[in-house]
């Protein structure tokens, strides 16, 4: 099965050749209250050796999303649409060519990296394994190989740390662990689900880089998953901003961070806590609370909490306006009034992540 032309990703990298095409992904679940769907009708790409940030609230269906690409959802769930990697649909595989493809051509490295790795295991046995299941190597071979993805992510000294358990690592190590078994088979597509979460500022910096620096040593294209817009705005080249199951904004992370015409993504900037604000001020938030997937208003899903909304908005759902060009799109049905002249107020810049001011 061949790939059709290019679409919004591949554009704003500049490529015609993705490594991932995602067409009218769906994920949905039958409950005893009917159907539900977190993930409605998504499109996007991404290009090789592309960072692309994906944003938005707890809920969003960020986190489904990828679990969706790697073909991990099972019943009650079901997942719909097209997953195309390297001109074939994840979607329609067997589980032989599709455990082929996990580890080998796409990894993921999840947030809780504890509850990812074998407690009874040491460490250089999970990363032997890892490495033996994609790549005809003898132990000794793998061993090396090993030693050497524990010394790229930063341990010193990795012969000794192989013997080591997982509860003998910090979070901070243990992460970087993960990075390791993950880029074992040199994947063309890594998802990073939550990398940095429970991590302090230090470690979390220190583990960012890690992963920027393996990427780009080996080409690798990047879905970073995250709740931290600074993260983002530092790793990330293009960002996609996820609301109810939807993908509302999608634009270079320089041009949205700075002028974000979807209004939830003008919210998501706004509820940054300012760290020049005067002590007693109150910290911005979005007013309300997303909608529960089982109980989507109608129209807009954001209407009930936006600020701009208007009749249109509360009954007719919108579609997807450019927003300049390479692809970058809004579904929003003021998206054309709001890049005219719903400019971002000035007090929104200063809390703009630093990496793009």
């Amino acid at each position: 099965m061949t790939l059709q032309a290019p679409g919004p990703a591949a554009q704003l990298a500049g490529t015609a050749a993705p490594v991932l095409d995602v067409r009218n992904l769906t994920v949905s679940f039958a409950t005893g209250a009917g159907v539900v769907t977190p993930v409605r009708d998504i499109s996007f790409e991404v290009a090789p050796g592309q960072r692309v940030g994906l944003v938005g609230e707890s809920g969003s269906g960020k986190s489904l999303t990828a679990l969706a690409l790697m073909r991990l959802i099972h019943p009650p769930g079901r997942v719909t649409g097209q997953v195309f990697l390297g001109g074939r649909d994840v979607l329609q595989l067997g589980e032989r060519d599709l455990a082929r493809i996990r580890g080998g051509q796409v990894a993921m490295v999840y947030q809780d990296p504890m509850s990812s790795l074998n407690p009874v295991q040491t460490i250089g046995h999970q990363i032997v394994e890892a490495i033996q299941i994609h790549a005809e190597l003898g132990a000794r071979a793998a061993r090396d190989r090993a030693a050497t993805l524990l010394s790229d992510v930063g341990l010193q000294d990795p012969l000794r740390r192989m013997k080591s358990y997982p509860h003998e690592f910090s979070g901070g190590m243990r992460q970087r662990v993960m990075i390791a078994m993950a880029m074992s088979a040199d994947p063309v597509l890594l998802i990073a689900d939550e990398p940095t979460t429970a991590l302090d500022v230090t470690t979390q910096a220190l583990v960012l880089e890690t992963l920027s620096r393996l990427v780009a040593d080996r080409g690798a294209a990047v879905i970073l998953i995250t709740h931290d817009l600074g993260v983002a705005a530092g790793f990330c080249d293009d960002i996609q901003v996820m609301y109810a199951g939807r993908i509302v904004e999608r634009a270079a992370a320089s041009r949205l961070f700075r002028s974000p015409v979807h209004p939830y993504a003008e919210a998501l900037l706004r509820s940054i806590c300012d760290l020049d604000a005067d002590i007693g001020t109150d910290l911005p938030v979005i007013p309300g609370q997303p909608p529960l997937p089982s109980a989507l208003p109608s129209g807009c899903a954001f209407h009930p909490r936006c600020l701009y909304a208007i009749d249109i908005c509360r009954s007719v759902g919108p579609t997807p306006y450019a927003v300049g060009s390479g692809g970058a799109m809004a579904e929003c049905h003021r998206a054309e009034e709001r890049m005219a002249g719903f400019a971002l107020p000035s007090a929104v810049p200063s809390a703009v992540p630093s990496a793009v001011r």
